[in-house]
């Protein structure tokens, strides 16, 4: 049975809850909420397993915080077996306009330290990504303020529709693969 991981990245604890660095375990909440299935408590995270058409579906919420989320990743990896092709990593950007998805099969970590640390730690940039815009409204010297900050009602309202498109764009991955899936979402407006 093929087996994939789809990681969301952000930080464990309820000071994090709803903020834009932790816009991966939101997409991944949405995903489990449609799916019907809920997050158990393991090591180096919290995962959700189901299945779609014979393939196994792994979602995990890194609980390392977001600078070690590589550990969380490898660590699953290797437990289950799980090709880096079919590894999905679900990412906030801040050089994304708010609520902007882009799948990309590879790629720099533009900064962002939660991928630096997977990079660093698979030895490799060449793995599948869903960025999801949040947007840069902040001043300058004020970008951790920003990523750590909350969403208000107004940008979730156009982030909630969004978190729908990314649970397709997660679903298509799974069953299409990355190729299609990039063609298919990357193109819509």
């Amino acid at each position: 049975m093929d087996k994939f991981l789809i990681v969301g990245l952000g930080n464990v604890g309820d000071e994090y809850d709803k903020t834009r660095h932790n816009t991966g375990f939101m997409v991944l909440d949405a995903f489990a909420k449609a799916s019907n299935i809920v997050f158990d408590d393991k090591r180096y995270g919290f995962i959700a397993e189901t299945s779609m058409k014979g393939r196994k579906v792994f979602l995990l919420k890194p609980s390392t915080y977001m600078n070690l989320s590589g550990n969380a990743v490898r660590y699953w990896m290797n437990k289950e077996n799980i090709d880096i092709e079919h590894l999905l990593v679900i990412v906030d950007d801040l050089a994304l306009p708010l609520g902007t998805l882009r799948l990309k099969a590879a790629g720099s970590n533009a900064g962002h330290n939660g991928l630096g640390h997977i990079q660093q730690i698979l030895g490799t940039e060449r793995y599948p990504r869903l960025r999801v815009g949040i947007g840069n409204e902040f001043e300058r010297g004020m970008q951790i303020q920003w990523v750590l900050g909350k969403y208000n009602d107004e940008e979730m309202k156009t982030l909630e529709p969004k978190f729908d498109t990314a649970c397709e764009i997660i679903k298509s991955f799974v069953l299409c693969g990355i190729d299609f899936t990039m063609n298919a979402f990357n193109k819509k407006k």
